[in-house]
């Protein structure tokens, strides 16, 4: 899978892109990452990207002219141009409904914006879809546009150690939080690891994780329940 982000601060991706997992699978060659800077793309010696809003206002607005040449430019480094997000407060919200349906996308061009944002006739003219990574401001799009990398690398073929991992993390089974989870030492400070995970019946296992996903979400995440097929089904114990 591959990833161009398009930014005015490549440089912060510097030490994300050198760490853990996604390190791991740049250099498996199983994804590629290639950074752009919206200010190659500048034509006036001062490599100017921004300028102050028509009509007022505070701050300042990235300007057509170099995110377009820039867009179009990188869509032709590959015969396959690529799906378009930006990156913005304004968009669909990101959810792993959205990321299961981008994981599909051989090639994504992530748009990170600055300052007061783009001006809007680069949503309408380059029509990309528009992500948000949550009901907040950032000062950017760069940190989300990291988020979205990361939470995508995790469903390429490959990444992963355990190809079927993600299917039992949050969100995955059928919609719902993960179960909790426990390692060594059996006893700590008074707190002890449930006796079901220590018997070896994997049937037991498998229904009491079923059964603490439910009640986790029901008592976390309720609201998480509105669509998931086991909304009226409740497990021993959990509030009805």
């Amino acid at each position: 899978m591959r990833f161009d982000i398009l930014t005015l601060f490549p440089e912060m991706f510097s030490g994300y892109l050198g760490q853990s997992l996604l390190k791991k699978a740049i250099d498996q060659g199983l994804v590629d990452v290639r950074l752009w800077n919206f200010r190659d793309w500048t034509t006036d010696r001062h490599q100017s990207v921004d300028d102050t809003p028509y009509g007022g206002g505070p701050g300042m607005l990235i300007m057509c002219p170099p995110v377009f040449a820039c867009v179009e430019a990188v869509q032709a480094d590959s015969e396959q141009p690529g799906r378009l997000i930006m990156l913005t407060p304004q968009g669909r919200r990101l959810d792993q409904g959205l990321v299961r349906e981008l994981s599909v996308e051989p090639r994504l061009l992530l748009l990170c914006g600055r300052y007061e944002g783009f001006d809007e006739r680069i949503s309408e003219g380059l029509k990309p879809l528009e992500v948000s990574a949550g009901d907040f401001v950032c000062n950017g799009g760069e940190v989300p546009a990291m988020l979205l990398v990361d939470c995508l690398i995790r469903l390429v073929p490959g990444v992963l150690g355990d190809e079927t991992s993600h299917k039992y993390e949050s969100f995955e089974e059928a919609g719902l939080l993960e179960y909790p989870q426990y390692t060594r030492p059996r006893e700590f400070r008074g707190m002890s690891v449930p006796d079901v995970l220590l018997g070896g019946d994997h049937g037991r296992i498998a229904k009491w994780r079923k059964e603490q996903s439910l009640l986790r979400t029901r008592q976390k995440r309720a609201d998480l329940l509105t669509d998931s097929p086991q909304t009226n089904s409740c497990p021993p114990g959990s509030p009805g």
